[in-house]
Parts: C-alpha cells; structure tokens; sequence
C-alpha cells in the first residue's frame, strides 16, 4: 500500500507539471521585452546600399510616410545633397541629408509631428530623422546621424519653443554606416546652398538609384 500511495503522488505531481508547463511557458514569453515592428528599406546609391529599419510600430506616423515615398518610387533618382560637420565629440560627427527637395512631382502632403518624448525613438548614431522647419511641416527630405545628437530630441521643458518639440526619428541603419561616412566625407562646394547651409552642401549630390522594401528580410 505504502508503494502504491507514492507512485500516486509521483503520478499526481508528473500531471500536475505537464499542467503548468504551458503556463510557464507563457509567463516566460510575456516577461521576454518584445522587439518593435519594423519594415527593412534598402536605400541603393552611387556610393553604396544602405540598408535602414523603419520603427512602422513605434513612429507609425513618420515611418508610414517614408515607406510611402519609396513604394511609390519618389526616392529613386533623388540625392543626397548635403553634410553637416560637426567639429566637436567623436568623429566623424553630423548628418547626412537627402530627399525630394520639395520637388513638386515628388513631394507629398506634410504630416504630423511625432516627438520623440512620444515615440521612444531616439536621435543615435544612424538614426533616421525627418527634416523640416517647424512642427507638421515634414514630408520628403530626411538625415543620417552619425552620431548620438540628443539635441534634436524632444525637450518639453526647454525655454525654446524648437527645442520642446525636437525632430521626429523614425528608423536606424542596420548595414552600411560606412556608405553613410562615406558621403559625408565627400567634397563640399563651399559657394553652394542657402542661409546657414552654405559651406554644407556635397559638391557632387549622391544618387540614390533605388530605394525598395526588402521582402523576405535580406538586402541581398
């Protein structure tokens, strides 16, 4: 009887086990940090491809609107025009630019501003931001970082009405940041550009020849 009550209980507590692995098993996966949704872009230049991640999940509204200027093929034969240099921090230090240039057979509506207080995407090395000149004003031009800026993230309690708002980053480069210095290593025409973007301007635009979504994940 003795060894009939133990195989009982080894039985009892076997089932109770294969009862709760599923449960575990859930636990374990909740408690696991789930990656944001992204869409993978391969920008295709004279330079290079530059492959990018969009944040579709965390900046659906930015991201969207990127991901529409390349299905509709308004990025293929744009360039990047110019290189900001900064002086200070590790180098190479700035951005790199690009984009429809307000081209009327190119341009979309803008759209709105997502900050980055909201959005959780940051302004870091290789991030991608989109340009404009105050809030809802964005819509086909676009940087590069090359390195951590968090000055162009949302600051809601600075004194300047620019900065509360910041820039709206939408994605990240996940392969070729060395195309990326590579373009802002390129020449500068010092007499091109306009206002505080003179002395910015790549003497020779890069073309981006394509920019497509990579379907199955690769750029290959």
């Amino acid at each position: 009887m003795p060894d009939r009550i133990a195989i009982t209980r080894i039985w009892g507590a076997a089932v109770l086990a294969l009862a709760c692995a599923p449960l575990l098993a859930q636990e374990a996966r909740e408690a696991t940090p789930r990656a944001p949704e992204t869409v993978q872009i391969v920008l295709e230049t004279t330079m290079g491809d530059i492959t990018i991640a969009l944040e579709t999940e965390r900046a659906p509204i930015t991201a969207g609107n990127f991901l529409r200027y390349v299905e509709e093929d308004r990025f293929d034969g744009t360039v990047f025009y110019r290189a900001m240099r900064l002086e200070w921090g590790e180098q190479p230090n700035g951005l790199i630019q690009g984009g429809a240039q307000n081209h009327p057979d190119r341009i979309l509506a803008p759209i709105a501003h997502e900050p980055t207080n909201e959005t959780g995407v940051l302004h870091m090395r290789g991030a991608l931001s989109m340009a404009m000149g105050e809030p809802g004003t964005a819509n086909g031009d676009f940087s590069i970082l090359l390195r951590d800026l968090p000055t162009m993230n949302a600051d809601p309690d600075n004194s300047d009405p620019y900065r509360q708002h910041g820039f709206a980053a939408f994605g990240h480069v996940v392969r070729g940041m060395d195309v990326v210095e590579a373009i802002h290593a390129a020449p500068i025409d010092l007499e091109k550009g306009e206002g505080w973007m003179i002395g910015e301007m790549l003497a020779e635009p890069v073309v981006i020849t394509d920019a497509r979504v990579v379907e199955d994940g690769s750029a290959d």
